[in-house]
């Protein structure tokens, strides 16, 4: 939780896969606990609220609660090995997403399905929110697309006295290759802990998934996540995401 300055605060945000709904505004008393099943890309009715270069954000109401989910598109100007190389490193979420500022991998695991725990840094007084995430990872050769699943598990990790736990959160990341750039969909919804109204939570969330998605492809073009390749194996299925020196 951050203390204002006289000449006011700026920080890099968080949750990689996602939190960054909770570091704007909290949730219903008493939300549900489980895995909550997101709006179809498709076919849900959503609607278009702001455009920002290669980026279009929007959102539709979302059954059971007063929160909107949203929808990012973008078309990257990186390839997709860059920003895969990005995604798995369990730190990242500080690099990219708005108000991350703590990240990482925990428990047993592997590159299909792992745990993560991150912490979105709150404005004072607000108290910090934090996450526990499951990430499940997989994709199609034949069509170059890869998919990542992140949704809240608050049981798998203690609380901390000094943050307050969210319950519901859940996201898709789809990413697609097109020649060196990479199209990309994100997906979410979440129902952060806390009292804030619905209505201002709604107002403030399409900015965020721009300034994350405008930080991911600064990032995806750093030196140290050249140089990756993805491993697939025989029936076309993704494996891992390696440097090629390795």
């Amino acid at each position: 939780m951050r203390k204002p300055r006289a000449h006011g605060f700026a920080g890099r945000v968080a949750v990689c896969t996602i939190a960054f709904l909770a570091s704007l505004a909290t949730t219903l008393t008493g939300a549900m606990v489980t895995a909550g099943e997101l709006p179809d890309e498709q076919t849900a009715d959503w609607r278009l609220r702001k455009e920002a270069g290669n980026i279009r954000i929007y959102t539709t109401e979302q059954p059971g609660s007063k929160f909107e989910a949203f929808k990012a598109e973008a078309l990257l100007d990186t390839p997709i090995e860059n920003v895969m190389a990005v995604m798995i490193n369990p730190g990242s979420c500080t690099e990219w997403v708005h108000n991350c500022s703590e990240s990482y991998a925990f428990g047993r695991g592997d590159f299909h399905d792992r745990y993560a725990y991150s912490v979105n840094d709150m404005p004072w007084p607000v108290t910090d929110r934090d996450y526990v995430l499951r990430i499940r990872t997989r994709g199609d050769r034949s069509s170059g697309e890869i998919v990542m699943d992140l949704n809240a598990t608050p049981g798998q990790r203690a609380e901390n006295s000094n943050r307050i736990r969210v319950d519901r959160s859940d996201t898709l990341y789809r990413f697609i290759p097109e020649g060196n750039r990479t199209r990309m969909i994100w997906v979410q919804h979440t129902d952060p802990n806390g009292a804030l109204p619905g209505w201002l939570v709604n107002s403030l969330l399409v900015d965020i998934p721009v300034r994350s998605i405008q930080a991911l492809e600064e990032v995806a073009g750093k030196s140290r996540y050249q140089g990756f390749e993805l491993l697939w194996d025989e029936r076309g299925k993704l494996t891992d995401v390696v440097h090629s020196d390795s």
